[in-house]
């Protein structure tokens, strides 16, 4: 199978049977940006010592659990899936068919992963989205406490081999294959319960909580499925935090980016206590007027959200070879939302930032140079 992916007046960008071709004067290019990237500080400030042990003990549960369920894995293969080869494919490509509508430059990433490894992630982006949905869907108006406890039964189902539906099956089957633990599928739940009772959040405790809650999870449901290189002579435990580190990146990078739709819905997805600090309320956000005690508050809140993004970084060449393009992919394009923010001059109460096309498309290649490093080349 070969995808080629071209842009006027651009080289093309081909993958081509698990491989990724990129032209020469790309890859130099990229090579070239990744020795002269400048090093950001790892800091982050507003962060108690409680927040992160609370994190940690739910991290070092799931390695745990997750190391235990693995060194059953022989014991597991042993049995047979309960699904028809022809059924759980379709599933899977159902599932694909999402994937590649709704995370494009994501699902391009994953086309150098195996095929296991593929169909098993486009089941947990399912998952993640149809949860998601649950709160911010369509149909949101419906949603009640008892929907979200139902979609737990249903996740309970799912991990016991008693899908509902096809979608629910591929997750099934991926949870089969890869002996995936259940906890961060059950947190996630707990984050959109966390949607449907706070609109705003006191401290960046409680905010970071949250994030973990929706998607630091993604990161600790993904690592089983991604593998860890046989090469990297780090922790499970470091690995397994470096990937929660990117999705509380990524989570933070959405919410400075929508600060202004979340407004529109009466939602502040802010630390109360660090808008306080420069002479802002809640009254500010909705005004959408862009002072200059506001570019303050931003200036510190991007450099936060790098601040994970540098930590993540730790992680991400510790993955299998196969798996880390979509997530230095990921990395790299969540940070060129926090610079289009900073080139809207900070004006994310009414504009939205975004990465175009021809910038994601170009990143690629960078994302795949990245990918091809060593595990021991971007540890600090």
């Amino acid at each position: 199978m070969c995808i080629t992916l071209s842009l006027s007046s651009k080289p093309c960008i081909r993958v081509c049977n698990g491989s990724l071709q990129l032209p020469k004067s790309m890859v130099t290019t990229a090579r070239t940006e990744v020795i002269t990237a400048p090093k950001r500080s790892n800091t982050f400030s507003g962060l108690t010592k409680q927040g992160i042990s609370d994190i940690d003990l739910r991290v070092q549960e799931v390695v745990r659990r997750q190391s235990w369920t693995n060194s059953l894995v022989s014991e597991v293969n042993c049995r047979k899936s309960r699904f028809e080869p022809m059924f759980i494919d379709d599933a899977y490509d159902k599932c694909r068919n999402i994937c590649a509508e709704y995370a494009k430059t994501f699902y391009l990433g994953t086309l150098l992963m195996t095929k296991e490894r593929q169909k098993a992630i486009w089941a947990i982006y399912v998952w993640c989205r149809r949860t998601d949905e649950l709160v911010d869907g369509p149909n949101a108006e419906y949603m009640s406490p008892a929907v979200l406890d139902r979609w737990e039964e249903r996740l309970q189902d799912i991990f016991e081999g008693r899908p509902y539906d096809m979608l629910d099956a591929a997750l099934s089957n991926t949870v089969f294959n890869f002996s995936l633990d259940m906890k961060p599928f059950r947190d996630m739940i707990e984050g959109m319960r966390m949607d449907t009772r706070k609109s705003r959040y006191e401290s960046f405790q409680e905010l970071y909580l949250y994030c973990y809650y929706v998607a630091g999870t993604v990161g600790l449901m993904s690592v089983p499925v991604m593998g860890i290189a046989p090469e990297s002579s780090v922790s499970a435990y470091t690995i397994y935090n470096a990937a929660l580190y990117l999705g509380i990146g990524n989570q933070l990078t959405n919410i400075l980016r929508d600060v202004g739709e979340d407004a529109l819905r009466g939602r502040v997805y802010l630390p109360q206590d660090e808008l306080a600090q420069f002479g802002l309320t809640d009254k500010d956000v909705f005004s959408r007027k862009v002072t200059d005690a506001w570019r303050d508050f931003m200036k510190g809140q991007i450099i936060r959200a790098r601040s994970f993004f540098n930590l993540a970084e730790e992680g991400a060449s510790q993955l299998d070879k196969d798996s880390r393009w979509p997530v230095w992919s990921s990395l790299m394009l969540y940070r060129k939302i926090l610079d289009a923010i900073e080139d809207n001059d900070y004006d994310n109460l009414t504009k939205r930032a975004y990465v175009g096309r021809t910038k994601k498309l170009l990143t690629l290649p960078l994302a795949y140079t990245r990918a091809l490093s060593k595990p021991s080349l971007y540890l600090r």
